[in-house]
């Protein structure tokens, strides 16, 4: 039986995830990061910086050592940034015994290595019982009690029903999925276009351009995600269809918010000094700019955001040229792939 969980890391996502297991009746360690924030949490009850308002009850215990953080919890749940995650599991490794189940929240790919989550965290702690979890789930909402869906994703059956027990409640629904690869992807992929959806947002472009950006984007997604070994019906799902919907369209998206300065004309360093917490999709453009090339998959929405975040490209001047391009079939493998009478 679970008493004790450890949720390593305290940004807003993580602070969320700490708050509603510990309504739950779950003694929760959060591990916290940044000496000031820990303080504060410790005196105050309420993480200021990354999610303030929101009063965290008093079975949550803050620390600020990994160790002792993680030595006695049963599970422990990643919720740092996908850049660190390597860094991290290096460090908790050797308190990761073989009764414990690893939960990873983080949504990115792994810039250098080109690796999803669930293999870098494998590669650092081999064997280790791993879960992945996605949606559509911006903290804010989650820690009001808003009613939200996700899913969870293992190799292992039995352990993606039993994070579905211990994160399901009347307000997180929590659906399983076997296809690890298109939950990643799908989680990670969406921020991407998200910002693309805020580059759109910036120009003062309508909800015209936001639906077909959403459209076009899934698409894409779906080609990379098939040709890595991805489940193509999941990108409709949860991690896919759901998580871009609400990334593209909520002011709580980073990266729409992202975006949306872009297309104001800041700079990248700009841009990420104003938002002031981690934007995924910036890395994450960068290394699926690689997978389309290593793939040899068109990716044309990825190639104008990487274009214009990374090559100094106008957003404007990207937006002419993917309307632009040749033309095109709305949905190739029905005309190519099936017997179809045209």
């Amino acid at each position: 039986m679970v008493n004790t969980i450890t949720v390593v890391g305290a940004g807003s996502w993580g602070t969320a995830v700490s708050l509603m297991l510990a309504k739950k009746g779950y003694d929760i360690k959060l591990w916290v990061y940044e000496t000031e924030v820990y303080e504060y949490i410790k005196l105050n009850h309420e993480n200021h910086r990354y999610l303030p308002g929101v009063v965290l009850p008093k079975n949550i215990i803050v620390s600020n050592r990994l160790d002792s953080s993680t030595l006695d919890s049963e599970i422990i749940v990643l919720a740092v940034p996908s850049h660190v995650i390597r860094s991290i599991c290096k460090q908790i490794k050797k308190y990761v015994t073989q009764d414990k189940i690893i939960v990873n929240l983080a949504k990115g790919i792994e810039t250098d290595t080109l690796m999803r989550m669930s293999e870098v965290i494998n590669q650092e702690i081999p064997n280790s019982k791993l879960a992945i979890i996605s949606g559509p789930s911006h903290a804010e909402e989650v820690a009001k009690d808003i009613p939200t869906a996700v899913v969870v994703s293992s190799a292992d059956k039995a352990i993606a029903e039993c994070i579905q027990d211990i994160f399901m409640c009347s307000n997180f629904r929590v659906y399983t999925n076997p296809d690890i690869v298109g939950v990643e992807l799908g989680g990670s992929l969406k921020n991407i276009v998200a910002i693309g959806a805020g580059m759109c947002d910036g120009l003062g472009y309508g909800d015209n351009t936001r639906a077909a950006l959403i459209t076009r984007g899934i698409a894409e997604i779906a080609r990379l995600g098939s040709l890595m070994g991805a489940h193509t019906r999941t990108f409709s799902g949860l991690s896919g269809i759901g998580d871009l919907i609400v990334t593209c369209n909520s002011m709580h998206s980073r990266n729409r918010r992202a975006g949306i300065k872009i297309a104001q004309g800041k700079s990248l360093k700009q841009m990420i000094e104003e938002i002031g917490m981690v934007v995924e999709g910036v890395k994450t453009t960068e290394a699926a700019y690689k997978l389309s090339k290593m793939y040899c998959v068109e990716m044309p929405i990825t190639q104008e955001i990487y274009n214009v975040l990374f090559r100094s490209k106008k957003p404007e001047k990207s937006g002419v040229d993917l309307m632009m391009r040749n033309k095109k079939h709305e949905i190739e493998q029905l005309v190519f792939g099936e017997s179809i009478e045209w």
